[in-house]
């Protein structure tokens, strides 16, 4: 399936014309859920997520209008009987796996259900169903064996998708690529509310609702997004594993420190930002494919965790916001700001390093993979050597922690590691070095960072940016919006930087601005 839509699914059968084909759930899903639901409930679309060996995660919420003030959907007031189904083919014949959920008001009618007892390494297909509303159809799959090394995967990732700032384009482009597994590294929804975030030109479409505060108001933004067509198709296609970064809660957010402190702003005090937390995280796990483990205890929620592609790769997904000291001096890009090489300072929180640092001694996986959020190699904008100029935000503002997991993972023999990275809005290709001020220091890691899918609009298309002049181990540059996507094999890792010629206008082309490659065991990058 190059590229799964509602309209070719449901054209090809995959929909309510096999309805009549679940014996268990036509009795289990009462016929009196349509005296409530009088048109499809499934407009938010279908998810998975978080695969293992034996199963995965399917997703749904329910909604009958996204953007319904209430954060609720339009939804009556009580729970869903919704009916789930797992088979071996996209025409839902073979059947593995049936059983019926609750889709629950108190948790904006979403629907979870993890997966067991299936087998490892292979594509499976589902859907839900509630009365006479049938789901689409979703593509997933479950992971390799643990002891098993598969021929290569198609892993595309993806961050920072602005509503108001384009079409989704991107997301329906990676859909038609078809990966196998999908990363969404941060930024899947933004918090401000129209008019408070204006590109050039003007928007080409705005946020519903005031800027996100409140379990209401995350609720309704998430749904808006997840209306959208082209990121619903891109859901549809592959498992996803998604960490957020820091517009899900509020802009350049820190453990428990909000973006405006002054008593005059939104959400100020900790107090007010705790509970500004909390909403987020629960509209967070109830809109993602997430396994029960990250459902959030009130202002904490634990998205940090290791997936094992069999033995060919782990997928390390981290939280660069939720541990993290306050970013220095104001936050932003600062000259000098010797703190930012104190050796106590720490972006991902002594509990996280710890467990990444015990991942990479305890790896058999040819590749480890980090899936972060925030830039990692050192960036300077200033070329004198005795001025830096580095961002407080990113982990040139957090230089010891930084060191400690480069360091890490040279000294557990990490076979192959690889950081991937959203945030900047641009796309970068970057060696990785212990320490970046020698240059005898030798290449230990590479880092691909991804533009976004529509922040800050259409872009340049440039693939010049002159900090790359004397800081060499940045070796690629683009401002256009898209995806990467990568294949990984045994001996090497392939990443393709995928882009659009614009977003602001709906059905942009999308070609390939630069290919690099990764050769297994040899740190850096390759092409150009």
């Amino acid at each position: 399936m190059d590229n799964i839509s509602r309209r070719s699914l449901l054209s090809a059968g995959l929909g309510a014309g096999l309805v009549a084909a679940w014996p268990g759930a036509a009795v289990a899903v009462s016929t009196a859920d349509d005296a409530g639901l009088r048109t499809d409930p499934f407009v938010l679309g279908i998810a998975s997520g978080e695969p293992w060996p034996d199963g995965f995660v399917i997703w749904t919420r329910l909604s009958l209008d996204p953007v319904a003030e209430d954060g609720l959907g339009g939804m009556p007031s009580r729970n869903v009987a919704v009916a789930w189904e797992v088979a071996e083919d996209a025409g839902m014949r073979t059947v593995v796996a049936r059983g019926v959920e609750h889709a629950r008001i108190e948790t904006a009618h979403s629907v979870h259900v993890e997966l067991k007892g299936l087998r490892p390494g292979r594509e499976y297909f589902y859907r839900f169903r509630t009365g006479r509303h049938v789901s689409v159809v979703g593509r997933t799959l479950t992971s390799p064996a643990p002891h098993e090394t598969p021929a290569a995967l198609a892993m595309a990732f993806a961050s920072f998708s602005q509503y108001e700032h384009g079409y989704f384009t991107a997301y329906s482009r990676l859909a038609q690529d078809h990966p196998d597994l999908v990363l969404h590294l941060g930024d899947y929804m933004y918090e401000y509310k129209k008019g408070s975030y204006v590109i050039g030109g003007g928007n080409p479409r705005d946020h519903q609702g005031p800027e996100t505060s409140s379990l209401a108001g995350y609720r309704q933004r998430h749904a808006q997004y997840k209306s959208d067509a082209d990121l619903q198709a891109a859901h549809a296609i592959a498992p996803w594993l998604v960490v957020w970064d820091d517009h899900e809660v509020d802009n350049n957010w820190a453990d428990e420190i909000p973006e405006n402190k002054d008593a005059s702003q939104l959400n100020d005090t900790t107090e007010r930002f705790r509970q500004r937390r909390t909403a987020a995280f629960q509209a967070y796990y109830e809109n993602m494919p997430l396994r029960a483990s990250s459902v959030p205890a009130g202002f904490d929620m634990k998205i940090y965790r290791t997936i094992q592609w069999g033995q060919l790769a782990n997928f390390h997904m981290m939280d660069t916001r939720q541990y993290r000291d306050d970013q220095l001096a104001g936050d932003g890009w600062k000259k000098n700001v010797t703190e930012r090489l104190a050796e106590d300072r720490t972006i991902t929180g002594a509990d996280q390093e710890k467990w990444l640092l015990d991942g990479f001694k305890n790896s058999t996986q040819r590749w480890d993979i980090l899936g972060q959020q925030v830039f990692f190699a050192e960036k300077d904008r200033n070329q004198a050597p005795e001025i830096d100029d580095v961002s407080m935000d990113g982990w040139d503002g957090y230089a010891a922690s930084r060191r400690r997991i480069t360091q890490g993972w040279v000294d557990a023999n990490v076979r192959n590691a690889v950081v991937l990275t959203g945030d900047v809005h641009r796309n970068w290709a970057n060696d990785i070095k212990v320490d970046y001020r020698d240059p005898a220091s030798p290449v230990v890691g590479s880092e691909l960072v991804c533009t976004s899918i529509s922040s800050t609009g259409n872009g340049t298309g440039s693939t010049v940016d002159p900090v790359m002049a004397w800081n060499p181990h940045l070796k690629f540059y683009n401002d256009n919006r898209g995806y990467v996507n990568t294949r990984i094999t045994k001996d090497a890792l392939t990443a393709d930087f995928r882009v659009l010629d614009y977003v602001t206008t709906p059905g942009s082309p999308v070609s390939t601005k630069a290919s690099f490659a990764i050769k297994d065991g040899v740190p850096g990058l390759v092409g150009g």
